[in-house]
């Protein structure tokens, strides 16, 4: 194999490995951002939903029920629809709380 043809094909793998990496790379950090998002909305909907907790004398089980759910999810961490899951409970406990005030 001659010279010339080995830096062809170095060159060649070369750029398809930056066409792969400028194509995923968007992809990956957009991924993660939104994970991160989601993640952070899960956090603030539990601590929303514990100061709803504290600042209600009524004693709501479904609405405790839902909170320890969001926050075993949250301990277990996962993906965006584990956040998704965890906010949407810790929503639905902070609900149940207000309206029993």
């Amino acid at each position: 194999m001659s010279h010339t043809l080995l830096v062809w094909l170095v060159g060649g793998v070369v750029l398809v490995g930056a066409g792969f990496a400028t194509t995923l790379l968007p992809t990956w950090r957009a991924r993660g951002q939104e994970q991160r998002t989601a993640w952070s909305a899960a956090r603030a909907a539990i601590d929303s939903a514990a100061v709803s907790r504290d600042a209600t004398a009524a004693r709501v089980v479904e609405a405790e029920r839902l909170l320890a759910r969001a926050e075993s999810i949250a301990a277990a961490r996962g993906g965006t629809s584990a956040a998704r899951a965890a906010a949407e409970h810790a929503r639905e406990a902070d609900r149940l709380w207000r309206t029993h005030q």
